[in-house]
């Protein structure tokens, strides 16, 4: 580290209260946190029916208190958390914190009378839909997110119906992201006006916007992609472009082929297939196939047939140094260091199962764990650091709760009451896990 940067990241000093929930709201916290901001976790108390509420596994820097937002004494104890916090963000469904009594309403007060207990506040709140939509109160899942946006419409498939791709384009990109570019605004803003705000991200809306440029193309129904006038996958970039597509290799994996630079790749491609397979061929395509559509099936033969002629690593010799137009196919799995094997319907394994998973810094897609994009020269993330593990329900109550005044005798009362749940050993395993005193006895760690 040179004398130019530092490790306080550029959110150092921003506090963020994230209720725990599925993936958008982790991974948005997880955008915070890799950041600098201090982001502590609300979870359920474990219990004898469900031993980890949250599997979680987006909680890198982060904090755990374990709150029975059930009992009144618990919704003080996370109010008292949000009365001295930057943000919150809320993954429930409209009118869950607000019955709680921890609604926009009790933080911002009046707007003329400024009664509110926390003005600054940032209140982020994740949902599927719309708040004044006509699904607002409906569950969903991504799928349904990206078929009310109508991006489902514009992915790659068979005739009959389209591709759904993993949850990354909804939860993630569309709900996650959005929300934490959400965040950065609204205190971007604060530092002007001194004043906090909601901020309401849906995920079909972030997914539709994230779509901009191909909705605008499909509306203008230009070549790039999928439009009504067009089937699917007969366009550049919906996978109907031979020379913009994936193809398989002779030991089964696979090369990404991109349509720009196509005169070096055909004459790299032709001048490494056998000299006698090239004789017998009927067909070799030139450098102006590109244009001609009518003959986008016999090039894709072509491409598909020459490809399962070499491996992926001998492709990749062949076009290595070139202009980026193939890539080899990396898979997420990193086969060189080892991983648990996480059965989800057995989670008390899950909470005792420690990720050996050592991040790395390295900008190969091998690294099995993906690290923040953002590269900042003063200010970096500080994911490189350390290793991930689950965090465990409560892992942090008592060093919290210190945190907010409380005294030992209090702690151990809403200790005993059930208020809050504690790290307990497991005198079996000797790995330590969570319970509640409405399930079993707690030993709080003072």
């Amino acid at each position: 580290m040179t004398d130019q940067t530092s490790n306080v990241g550029p959110l150092s000093g921003i506090k963020v209260i994230e209720f725990a929930g599925l993936a958008p709201v982790p991974f948005a916290g997880l955008i915070l946190s890799d950041f600098g901001a201090s982001v502590t976790r609300i979870d359920r108390p474990p219990n004898q029916f469900h031993d980890s509420p949250t599997p979680d596994l987006l909680c890198r820097n982060k904090r755990s208190i374990a709150v029975d937002l059930k009992s009144p004494k618990g919704v003080d104890v996370v109010r008292r958390l949000i009365r001295d916090a930057d943000v919150l963000i809320d993954p429930f469904r409209p009118g869950i914190l607000e019955k709680m009594g921890l609604g926009p309403e009790v933080w911002f007060g009046d707007e003329d009378k400024r009664d509110g207990q926390n003005e600054r506040l940032v209140y982020a709140r994740i949902a599927g839909y719309r708040r004044d939509g006509p699904h607002k109160d409906m569950a969903g899942h991504d799928l349904n997110y990206l078929a009310l946006s109508g991006v489902l419409s514009l992915l790659p498939g068979i005739p009959e119906k389209p591709t759904f791709p993993l949850n990354i384009l909804g939860d993630f990109a569309g709900g996650g992201l959005t929300c934490a570019l959400d965040i950065l605004l609204a205190l971007f803003e604060r530092t002007r006006s001194g004043r906090g705000q909601v901020v309401d991200t849906d995920m079909v809306s972030g997914t539709r916007y994230l779509s901009t440029f191909p909705f605008i193309h499909a509306h203008l129904r230009t070549p790039l992609f999928a439009n009504p006038a067009s089937p699917q996958q007969s366009n550049v970039l919906d996978g109907g472009a031979p020379f913009y597509s994936v193809y398989t290799c002779a030991d089964g994996q696979h090369v990404a082929l991109e349509p720009r630079f196509f005169q070096v790749f055909l004459t790299r491609f032709l001048h490494a297939l056998p000299e006698a397979w090239l004789t017998a061929a009927r067909w070799i395509p030139d450098v102006g196939v590109q244009a001609r559509k009518e003959d986008w099936a016999k090039l894709r033969s072509f491409l598909e047939h020459g490809f399962r002629l070499l491996t992926r690593d001998e492709w990749t010799s062949v076009f290595h140094g070139s202009s980026p137009i193939c890539y080899p196919l990396s898979s997420p799995l990193c086969r060189r260091v080892p991983h648990p094997r996480i059965n989800p319907h057995r989670s008390r394994r899950l909470e005792r199962q420690i990720l050996s998973l050592s991040l790395t810094s390295s900008p190969q897609p091998a690294s099995p764990i993906p690290l923040p994009a953002p590269s900042l020269s003063r200010t970096p993330h500080s994911a490189s650091i350390g290793r991930l593990e689950l965090l465990r329900a409560g892992q942090h109550t008592t060093e919290i709760l210190r945190e907010c005044g409380l005294a030992r005798t209090d702690i151990e009362r809403l200790v005993r009451e059930g208020v809050v749940g504690v790290e307990e050993e497991d005198p079996g395993s000797g790995v330590r896990s969570g319970a509640s005193v409405g399930a079993r006895a707690f030993r709080a760690k003072l």
